[in-house]
C-alpha cells in the first residue's frame, strides 16, 4: 500500500525528509511551500507553492486529495500555519506529526536577554545607539523602525522592501548554513554590539551564536511562540520511523493480520 503524504515545509527538516522518501515506493508525497522565499531550491518530490486558505482550506485539500498523513515541518515561528495544520488534521481526520527541532540553549559565556516578541526585542536594545545585527527575516522589522537611534545590519534570504527598513540600515542577503569563522568576521567588520535573532534552533544558523559568544556580543533572543499540542518528534529520522509504522500498520490491516 502507498501512503499519500502532505509535508508542510520550508525548512531544512522538510527538505531532508523529501530527499529521504523521494525513491520510497511506500510513500507518495507532496511538499507544500508557503512561497515567502523568492527562489526556493527545487524539491526532489512533487510540490506546491502558496497557502490553502486557512484551516478549513487545508482540511478541504486533505480530503479532496485523499491524503493519508500530514507532517508539519514548518519553521518554529510559523505559528499560524501550525495552528491551521492541527485544526485541519482534526477536521479531516488525518493523522498529524510535527517535526520540532530543539531550541537553542544558552551556554557558559553567552550573554542572552530572552524576550517574548519583536517589540520587546527592540526595547531591549536600550536608548543608547548601538550597531545591531538583525537576523529575523524580512517581515518583522517594523518594531525596529520605532528605534531609529540604532544602526542596523539586516540579514535575510531575500531583501526586505525598502519602506520596511529602519532609517539607518544596511541589507545583506544570504542563505545559510553559515560558518563560525564567517560569522565572527561579519560581527567584527561591522562592529556589531548586539545581535537580535529568533530561537529557531537547528545547526544552519547556530554559528552566529558561537561567534557572538567568542566576541562578547550580547544576544537578544526572541522566544518561540506556543505550539499546538500534537504528536511531535525532533528529527527527520524519527519522522521516517513514524511513517514506517503507519505503512506497516496499514499493510497488516490490508492483509487481515
Amino acid at each position: 500500500m502507498t501512503l499519500k503524504l502532505l509535508i508542510l515545509g520550508g525548512t531544512t527538516e522538510a527538505s531532508a525528509l523529501a530527499r529521504a522518501i523521494k525513491d520510497d515506493a511506500r510513500v507518495s508525497a507532496v511538499l507544500s511551500l508557503a512561497g515567502t522565499t523568492k527562489a526556493p531550491a527545487r524539491p526532489p518530490i512533487p510540490f506546491r507553492i502558496g497557502g490553502f486558505g486557512g484551516a478549513q482550506g487545508l482540511a478541504d485539500y486533505l480530503i479532496a486529495e485523499r491524503t493519508d498523513l500530514l507532517i508539519d515541518a514548518t519553521h518554529p515561528f510559523a505559528a499560524v500555519m501550525k495552528g491551521n495544520a492541527a485544526e485541519a488534521a482534526r477536521r479531516a481526520g488525518v493523522p498529524l506529526l510535527a517535526i520540532r527541532r530543539p531550541e537553542w540553549r544558552a551556554e557558559p559565556g553567552d550573554d542572552w536577554t530572552v524576550v517574548a516578541d519583536m517589540k520587546s526585542a527592540a526595547a531591549a536594545l536600550g536608548p543608547a545607539r548601538k550597531r545591531v545585527l538583525l537576523t529575523i527575516g524580512q517581515k518583522e522589522l517594523a518594531p525596529f523602525k520605532a528605534a531609529p537611534q540604532h544602526a542596523y545590519v539586516v540579514r535575510s534570504v531575500d531583501a526586505p522592501a525598502a519602506d520596511s527598513l529602519p532609517p539607518d540600515a544596511q541589507v545583506i542577503t544570504a542563505r545559510g548554513p553559515f560558518a563560525e569563522a564567517d560569522e565572527r568576521r561579519l560581527l567584527a567588520e561591522h562592529g556589531i554590539e548586539a545581535l537580535v535573532t529568533k530561537n529557531s534552533g537547528g545547526t544552519a544558523t547556530r554559528a552566529k551564536l558561537v561567534a557572538a559568544r567568542s566576541l562578547g556580543v550580547p544576544v537578544i533572543m526572541v522566544a518561540r511562540p506556543p505550539a499546538p499540542d500534537v504528536e511531535a518528534v525532533e528529527t527527520v529520522e524519527a519522522a521516517l520511523a513514524w511513517l514506517a509504522r503507519f505503512h506497516e500498520t496499514n499493510s497488516s490491516t490490508r492483509r487481515g493480520v
